[in-house]
């Protein structure tokens, strides 16, 4: 075996030069000294092998959230954004048994286009409050290219002091090309994290304008980051978003911008006068804040619990989280059935020639989804669903 050596590029001057510190290794056949690049002298021989990564049963799952183990808590989320039909049933019944320790705490949705400071105002609002004794759980939504279907997923690297705390967990989160720039799994998500008791859920949507109304229906409080300069009264209240709004905060009130923020908050208190209010018996105002300085968000969270303490005696809290429940299981509905439906042995098979029919127009693409529905037989598709809270015995027709 030859020693190990290293060697220069070309470029490189042979004399000793501080402005060039480049080597270059001759493989890890030629290394003796296993001190040198940490090289384990098994890795030739092969044998070592990587460990596999343990499979955690229901039990730990269920445990390790309710111990509040941040290292669970992320699996445990994986296994409910996997799409493999075996995790799903796995994830529902983890789900299930941790529904009891859910809905305590207060959800934040937080939107407002690209580049408003939305990761910026978390991190600063969310280390606020953990100082003060809350637990935290930042639920980021990052864009999905159309063209990779990839997600950077970096509101973590933004939220660099916050994600270092044990009293915060943050969980990125690709947002999969959905209307609204929220997650499929957003819902069974935070409720994943208000069982491991963190009791203030903040949601940072993706943040692209009019689409972006999901957020309203799985949140308490839902807050429009706007910036200074966005456009007159007419184009502000062609907004669909701002009537969904329970705040409007204009971000960046500081420095120069100070006057303009003040400009915008005026602006933007004459729009809202045209607006019906997102919130039953609830005003909406427009507020300004500094992320940058923490200037207004103190005042923020004031606002905040005022919310929650007048809707709370009003009763429109819990009815909001009732309605909230109801479309979620209509939504559930509509993609279980779109499941089965596509899912089903004889509408893949039809669905060829179907569809060439269409093209060809043999068919009007009305009649095509007649036909298609006629086709399918619901009874027999659920005959071969498996009960996800008793798999061993199968749904008996």
């Amino acid at each position: 075996m030859a020693k190990y050596t290293t060697s220069k590029p070309s470029w490189v001057p042979d004399e000793p030069n501080e402005k060039f510190a480049c080597s270059v290794m001759g493989g890890i056949e030629g290394i003796k000294d296993t001190t040198v690049g940490n090289i384990n002298p098994n890795l030739l021989s092969g044998k070592t092998k990587p460990k596999r990564r343990l499979v955690l049963s229901e039990d730990d799952y269920v445990n390790g959230v309710l111990k509040g183990d941040r290292m669970t808590l992320s699996r445990a989320i994986t296994l409910i954004e996997s799409n493999n039909s075996k995790h799903f049933a796995k994830a529902q019944r983890v789900l299930q048994r941790l529904l009891p320790h859910t809905g305590k705490a207060l959800r934040i949705g937080i939107t407002g286009v690209p580049g408003a400071g939305k990761s910026t105002i978390i991190e600063t609002f969310g280390n606020m409050l953990c100082d003060v004794g809350h637990r935290v759980a930042v639920l980021s939504v990052d864009p999905t290219s159309s063209v990779t279907k990839g997600s950077i997923l970096g509101d973590k690297t933004r939220m660099g002091t916050l994600s270092r705390r044990q009293e915060a967990f943050i969980r990125p989160s690709p947002a999969g090309g959905t209307l609204g720039g929220v997650a499929r799994k957003s819902r069974e998500t935070m409720l994943m994290c208000e069982a491991a008791g963190y009791d203030i859920i903040l949601i940072e949507t993706v943040g692209v304008g009019q689409s972006e109304t999901t957020v309203r229906s799985m949140v308490d409080f839902f807050m429009l980051v706007v910036l200074t300069g966005a456009g007159d009264d007419l184009q502000g209240i062609k907004k669909g978003i701002m009537e969904l709004a329970d705040a409007i905060v204009i971000n960046k009130a500081d420095g120069d911008n100070l006057l303009k923020a003040k400009v915008a908050r005026a602006e933007y208190e004459r729009m809202i006068e045209y607006i019906r209010p997102a919130t039953e018996g609830w005003p909406t105002h427009a507020y300004m804040c500094s992320a940058y300085t923490k200037y207004g968000i103190p005042e923020l969270w004031k606002v905040i619990q005022a919310f929650k303490e007048m809707t709370t005696e009003s009763g429109v809290f819990n009815k909001r989280r009732n309605r909230q429940l109801l479309e979620w299981m209509y939504s559930m509905i509509d993609e279980h059935l779109h499941s089965l439906f596509f899912d089903d042995p004889v509408i893949t098979g039809r669905m060829p020639e179907v569809k060439d029919a269409v093209l060809k127009g043999i068919i009007s693409p009305t009649q095509a989804v007649k036909e298609l529905v006629n086709m399918f037989d619901v009874d027999m598709a659920a005959r071969r669903q498996v009960d996800i809270f008793h798999p061993e015995a199968e749904v008996k027709s």
